[in-house]
């Protein structure tokens, strides 16, 4: 079950099967594919937040409903799943990740695939399959692409649990509360700084990031120079020197 709340532009998906740990069937798959699809085509959403209801982000897949899975439904459910990320990563705005309690096997692999994770002291991740015997399959080229590439094949290798501080250090988390209670207040504070940013400049950022991290770094220069002369052709540096001096003059 997902649920989906709009708010001054923030779109907060929740999946929201608390008896099952949020563990993902494929009803919530479908759904959660869904809410992405609607994120990328409204044009007045400017930042998306995933997060799990109680006190678990996610548990993963839910094993119990794999045990019946005939091919047909296995392979549209596979499909749905890897497009998923496929949506997160061609998004225009940035997705947030805020993880309560335990983001593991599928949960730890949808965590990882957003822009952002806010989390707590206390969250435990972790990429589990190993300990049943078969790999992280979508987890592992996540993890290839954004952890250090030591760190990242030890956690899809090992499926340990993983304290929230270690990812932190990873440069996977980006910020660490102290408890759930001061992970609200987190959220709240992050996605507000998002919301102040002018939202072109953030989907231009988003889109630019993204490209560049799969360019070689002239490319990628060439790439910003462009962009730049776009910018600077349409007036948008001058009208930002204007902004800088009036607030400075404001200080």
């Amino acid at each position: 079950m997902i649920e989906q709340s709009e708010r001054d532009g923030c779109v907060t998906v929740t999946i929201n099967r608390p008896h099952r740990k949020n563990a993902f069937d494929g009803q919530t798959v479908a759904m959660l594919l869904s809410s992405l699809h609607e994120v990328e085509r409204d044009r007045a959403v400017r930042c998306l937040v995933i997060q799990g209801a109680g006190d678990t982000f996610s548990a993963g897949r839910d094993l119990k409903e794999a045990k019946d899975t005939q091919l047909p439904r296995a392979l549209e459910h596979h499909d749905q799943w890897s497009e998923i990320f496929t949506v997160l990563q061609r998004l225009k705005v940035p997705s947030v990740a805020v993880v309560r309690g335990f983001a593991v096997a599928g949960g730890f692999t949808l965590a990882m695939g957003c822009d952002f994770v806010l989390t707590h002291r206390g969250a435990k991740f972790g990429a589990l399959e190993m300990q049943n015997g078969f790999p992280a399959a979508v987890c592992t080229p996540i993890l290839a692409n954004k952890a250090p590439p030591r760190l990242g094949l030890e956690f899809a290798m090992f499926g340990e649990l993983i304290e929230a501080e270690r990812l932190v250090i990873a440069g996977l988390v980006n910020r660490l509360a102290e408890d759930i209670e001061e992970l609200d207040q987190l959220r709240d504070e992050f996605i507000g700084r998002i919301l102040e940013l002018d939202p072109l400049a953030v989907r231009q950022t988003v889109e630019t990031f993204r490209a560049a991290q799969h360019m070689p770094i002239s490319d990628s220069m060439t790439l910003g120079r462009h962009l730049n002369q776009l910018l600077d052709a349409s007036g948008a540096f001058a009208r930002g020197s204007e902004r800088f001096a009036t607030g400075l003059e404001d200080r």
